[in-house]
């Protein structure tokens, strides 16, 4: 019996006891993002923005290629993410929502049933493990500090 393949986007949702100003400004200022996200040479919160980065396991990295296709000051971001050289594309949509001194945030992942799914390093508990830890453990530590 062949499997369904899971074709859901992944959802994340966090609430951060910080205002929403410095969530937005944790998302989309590059040297805030060195702190707690990927090291990005550059980045700009502006439709038509490309960047790329490396990420994976030790055992294997990927050279990710993302470019931002929208933005809303404040409220949202999202960028395309896929990998050089392998099939697949999907999209991270970064959604903020004020809640007077807190701020909620909703992570969505698209597409990530395109990638290639012989591959344990993309499967859907992997991103989710990723996202939950950078949402739960490097945003949350960061705007700690702050």
């Amino acid at each position: 019996m062949e499997q369904q393949q899971n074709t859901q986007p992944f959802v994340i949702e966090r609430t951060y006891n910080t205002p929403i100003a410095k969530v937005w400004s944790a998302i989309t200022d590059n040297e805030k993002m060195k702190q707690w996200y990927f090291q990005l040479d550059e980045f700009k919160p502006e439709v038509g923005f490309e960047f790329s980065f490396e990420g994976g396991t030790p055992e294997k990295t990927y050279l990710h290629l993302c470019k931002v296709t929208r933005v809303t000051p404040g409220k949202l971001i999202a960028y395309t993410w896929r990998y050089d050289g392998l099939p697949g594309n999907s999209e991270v949509t970064w959604e903020l929502f004020d809640e007077g001194d807190k701020t909620r945030l909703k992570l969505t992942h698209t597409g990530l049933h395109t990638f290639t799914a012989n591959d344990p390093n993309f499967a859907r508990e992997s991103f989710s493990k990723g996202w939950t830890h950078i949402t739960s453990v490097g945003l949350q530590n960061y705007l700690d500090k702050e």
